[in-house]
């Protein structure tokens, strides 16, 4: 089935009547909204429905949870993103989005709508009108108000009721009777869900006489003594509902004087968190690498903190963030955890672009992947407060954002850097070296010609000052050369003389331009100037490598493909050595095209399958539509009409998922057609089209997993 829904929470207990309610709505109305207090229920309930309802919509039903969004500057980009639309166009971000819904039967959930009201009724009132085939499924602490929106209102379950009951059993682990403490535990609680797990994880600590005593003392006091410690704003807590405000400032009070503190610091992740980013965001005073731990452990045993999922992140659920993000505003650190956080992050986006080239490189790209919300928090507090830091952040991370189909996200976050910051030397030319290879995979030739020549200009700015700079230290070393402390610097790659790693990674901006408008001459030219200048080999840095990757395609596009191939499988062999993942991914594209120009479609159809498989693993769905126009074109020339049709199909398929028509280099759009031609006369057009049809109506991975099976790679 299409589309996309987290796994439904096991602990899911009653609303049947809700849920009919919700699903009668849905297939009546175009937009439904789920709205109630904070922790009645509303994305357990969406989420229930969603799965219930997803079978009515052929497209599928696709789940967005805007909770980790700040403010509304990227919630296009995450809504496309949760619609699986890696868009690659140059054009607004609302465009790209409508486009790809626009002739789609599916159900949009937008969950947590709350604190982006206005926004997000001014995008799904776009959607709506432009997407007739769409149904919007949002939930809120209010409604949107726009036109046609059905309202669901969501009560707390009946407090003397069953389902109350059994919610609290689950949740503890442990089986009450009806009458006795936990009736009266969930009757003192007014039936609200979140408020019963927390009240069952105090019951698992303490026993469920002891819990039922305290809420007693606590829910029977005036609203002003009921842990109501802090002012909040009537968005984030309606004065109709004070029992969830109890119930959470009860567990704060039952909490350590040191998990109270982790509660607030934690406050500033918006996504998931591992231990080892807790640690170092939030110690600092009592709280230390020995302590945290414990504490952290705590706020899981009390259900403020989610347990580790598979990958041991971490998570809070939003409403139990914003309390601890209020306390933390009342300690006054606010802002110091907010620093720490966007420093730490910064390091992580450091490390992972050293860790780039060589063995460890799919582990940080996947590193980058998981921790995509807080690096965007990160960006945009220190686009706010420190733009030299937001432009080496962005610099460090935009190309694997790239990588991943991020492309609007990576370019807005490097031309704002750009824009803010003022430094100048690495950290700007690694940046625009970034932001033009996001224009070009956007298809924006023009723009990357201008970005491309400041890139040039800003290397050789910063290699010349770097050398100069040396040569003067290294004449006062001459010098002091007999002294005990003599300085010694190693001597910069790059200089008067040789280009150094920032020039190469131009050249190879330059000659990555050049191919993909149809210059492979020029590519040759530019990267080869710099490669016979430089010192070193292509496995000593990741600009060498691209350099000699663009420089093997150029070959390809000037016709000397057996110098092509050669050069490429002797890359391909470093890759495996070094274990580097994108280049040789890259290099399987380029084999898998000199097979087909030397008329070998066999092991062309060998080599697309690697590159399917690396592009698949690196969650490139521009590479994975590459991959299957070269598979689907090796197909059709080896004479499986059928399955070059069926590969075709899907390849459609996930071209549209990248907003762009059919594009790649240009000697593969003229064997595409040359053997799509062949391939649809010897089938015919009506047995063609109908396979082609069935493969991009059908599940895109699927239809990979279809294209996958075959020989393996050809040596």
């Amino acid at each position: 089935m299409r589309g996309h829904l987290p796994d439904e929470n096991p602990g899911f207990v009653g609303r049947r009547t809700e849920l009919e309610r919700v699903s009668a709505a849905l297939a009546d109305h175009r937009l439904v909204t789920v709205t109630g207090v904070g922790g009645v229920g509303k994305t357990r309930l969406a989420l229930r429905a969603a799965h219930g309802v997803a079978r009515r919509f052929p497209d599928g039903a696709w789940w967005t949870d805007l909770s980790q969004l700040d403010g509304d500057r990227l919630l296009v980009a995450l809504v496309a993103d949760s619609v699986d639309l890696a868009d690659h166009t140059p054009g607004t971000a609302t465009t790209g989005l409508l486009r790809r819904l626009a002739d789609d039967r599916l159900l949009l959930v937008l969950d947590s709508c709350e604190h982006l009201t206005e926004p997000c009724a001014r995008l799904v009132t776009e959607l709506l009108a432009a997407a007739p085939g769409l149904t919007v499924l949002t939930t809120s602490r209010r409604p949107l108000g726009v036109a046609g929106e059905h309202v669901v209102p969501l009560d707390p379950l009946p407090p003397a009721g069953g389902d109350a009951l059994e919610l609290l059993r689950r949740a503890a682990g442990q089986d009450f009777p009806a009458a006795g403490p936990a009736g009266e535990i969930c009757v003192r609680l007014e039936g609200i869900p979140l408020a019963l797990e927390l009240a069952a994880a105090q019951i698992r600590l303490q026993g469920a006489e002891a819990v039922r005593d305290q809420l007693g003392t606590r829910l029977d006091a005036p609203p002003e003594a009921r842990f109501d410690l802090l002012a909040h704003t009537e968005r984030v807590w309606p004065s109709r509902h004070q029992t969830l405000r109890a119930a959470i400032g009860w567990s704060h009070e039952l909490s350590t004087p040191l998990e109270r503190l982790l509660w607030a610091r934690l406050s500033v992740f918006r996504g998931p968190f591992d231990l080892s980013s807790a640690l170092a965001v939030c110690t600092g005073g009592p709280l230390d690498r020995a302590t945290l731990p414990a504490a952290l452990d705590g706020l899981v045993r009390s259900s403020v903190v989610r347990p580790p999922d598979a990958g041991g992140r971490l998570r809070m659920l939003d409403t139990i963030r914003e309390y601890g993000a209020t306390w933390l505003d009342r300690t006054g650190e606010s802002g110091t955890v907010a620093d720490r956080h966007a420093a730490h992050f910064r390091g992580l986006a450091r490390r992972a672009e050293t860790e780039w080239h060589g063995a460890r490189q799919l582990r940080w790209y996947r590193t980058v992947d998981a921790h995509h919300t807080d690096l965007r928090t990160a960006l945009d507090r220190l686009l706010r407060t420190d733009p030299d830091a937001a432009l080496d952040l962005i610099g460090s991370v935009a190309f694997a954002w790239s990588c991943r189909g991020r492309l609007r996200e990576a370019r807005d976050g490097l031309e704002q850097a750009l824009v803010l910051s003022e430094a100048r030397g690495r950290v700007r030319a690694r940046a625009l070296w970034a932001l033009g290879v996001t224009l070009v995979l956007q298809g924006e030739s023009d723009p990357a010609q201008e970005v491309s020549e400041r890139c040039a200009r800003e290397a050789r700015h910063t290699e010349y000052a770097e050398y100069a700079e040396y040569t003067e230290h290294a004449g006062y070393a001459a010098h002091a050369e007999h002294t005990e402390h003599a300085p010694h610097e190693e001597a910069p790659r790059g200089g008067r003389d040789r280009p150094g790693e920032l020039t190469l990674d131009a050249a190879a901006l330059a000659g990555l331009l050049a191919l993909t408008t149809g210059r492979p001459m020029s590519a040759y030219v530019v990267v080869g100037h710099v490669l016979d200048a430089a010192r070193g080999g292509p496995a000593d840095s990741a600009a060498r490598l691209r350099c000699h990757l663009v420089r093997v395609f150029a070959l390809t596009g000037l016709g000397r493909l057996a110098e092509a191939r050669r050069g490429a499988l002797r890359l391909r062999a470093l890759c495996q050595e070094l274990d580097e993942h994108w280049t040789r991914t890259a290099l399987e594209y380029q084999l898998a095209l000199t097979g087909l120009l030397e008329g070998d479609p066999q092991a062309a159809a060998g080599h697309a399958r690697a590159m399917l498989e690396g592009t698949r693993g690196l969650g490139a769905s521009l590479g994975v539509a590459l991959g299957l126009d070269v598979l689907a074109t090796a197909l059709a020339a080896a004479g499986d009409g059928e399955r070059a049709a069926d590969v075709s199909g899907t390849g459609e398929a996930y071209w549209r998922a990248t907003g762009q028509p059919r594009r790649g280099l240009p000697g593969l759009r003229a064997l595409h057609e040359k053997y799509t031609d062949t391939a649809r006369a010897t089938l015919g057009e009506p047995a063609y089209e109908e396979i082609f049809v069935r493969a991009l109506t059908g599940l895109p991975q699927d239809g990979l997993d279809r294209a996958l099976e075959g020989p393996g790679t050809p040596a």
